[in-house]
């Protein structure tokens, strides 16, 4: 093969190719086992809903969560989102890209119904240009997909509905959204972890009394069966749907041993994770775990 004089290079990313190549790409990456050390092949994509093209300048997708404050504060920071000042109130959080000029922000408060400064509520995303608000069709889609991208982390890693010990802590606020968040639809994140777990699950230790349903891995105990939500990891328990509170050890390793595609998914070691303990829940010894498990 040869290249021009000045040939320019630049990373190959899915919003610019169709679902069947992108299809094709993964296939390679499980056939011949190759790990990418960042997300590209399984990275998620973001495009314009309908909803968005209708309010045209701001996007409410990620509106309405509740995010515990401190951790969102050094998410931003940790992904380059500059001028959020989590005890004043400083404004919301912006990524600026440089090289296009244009401003990315997220907008959010302090949760009126807190006095504590803990949490935060979730509003808009607007893009800005030359100090202009942005139509968001107006947007390179590459752009729009990695904010929003960024953005459904910070929702995905902060919300207080990924805290399960939320419900029985005593808050006085926010219990209908964790229980919306908690069981409720996935995520981009967990869509795509939905079907890593797919393509795993006949190889882990549970495979024969475990699959999945839904936004649910479904795991069947010895003594009930469970359903793990693919998002938040939060539990129920059949029949009845009863919430089990299992606060994870987040430096467990299960599933190490196992190939997955891309590095970091925390959240599905901390599935597979759920899904073996609860698996031989007759052999669990946390009296916390086990005074829940048999409660009906």
């Amino acid at each position: 093969m040869f290249l021009d004089q000045n040939p320019s290079l630049s990373l190959w990313h899915p919003i610019h190719a169709s679902a069947d190549s992108v299809m094709r790409w993964r296939q390679i990456l499980q056939k011949y086992k190759i790990a990418q050390p960042i997300k590209q092949a399984y990275r998620e994509v973001y495009i314009i809903t309908e909803a968005e093209a209708n309010t045209r300048s701001y996007s409410n997708r990620f509106a309405a969560h509740i995010l515990k404050n401190y951790q969102f504060g050094a998410l931003c920071k940790l992904r380059n989102w500059k001028r959020f000042n989590q005890f004043h109130g400083g404004g919301p959080p912006e990524l600026t890209l440089k090289n296009h000029k244009i401003k990315v922000q997220y907008f959010v408060d302090f949760a009126h119904y807190d006095n504590s400064g803990q949490y935060l509520t979730t509003d808009q995303v607007r893009f800005y240009k030359n100090n202009e608000q942005m139509d968001l069709v107006d947007v390179p889609k590459i752009l729009f997909s990695e904010a929003l991208r960024d953005v459904d982390m910070f929702v995905g890693v902060c919300s207080i509905g990924n805290d399960a010990a939320w419900r029985d802590g005593g808050h006085q606020f926010g219990q209908d959204y964790w229980q919306s968040y908690s069981f409720g639809d996935l995520s981009e994140v967990a869509k795509t972890r939905k079907e890593i777990l797919t393509g795993i699950l006949s190889k882990l230790k549970v495979a024969k009394v475990s699959h999945i349903d839904g936004n649910f891995l479904v795991v069947k105990g010895k003594i009930r069966t469970y359903k793990i939500h693919l998002g938040s990891t939060n539990i129920l328990m059949e029949p009845n749907n009863q919430y089990l509170c299992i606060v994870q050890d987040r430096s467990s390793s299960a599933g190490a041993k196992l190939f997955i595609p891309f590095e970091g998914d925390e959240g599905l070691s901390i599935i597979i994770s759920k899904a073996l303990l609860l698996a031989e829940d007759d052999k669990i010894s946390d009296s916390s775990i086990v005074s829940q498990i048999k409660m009906r």
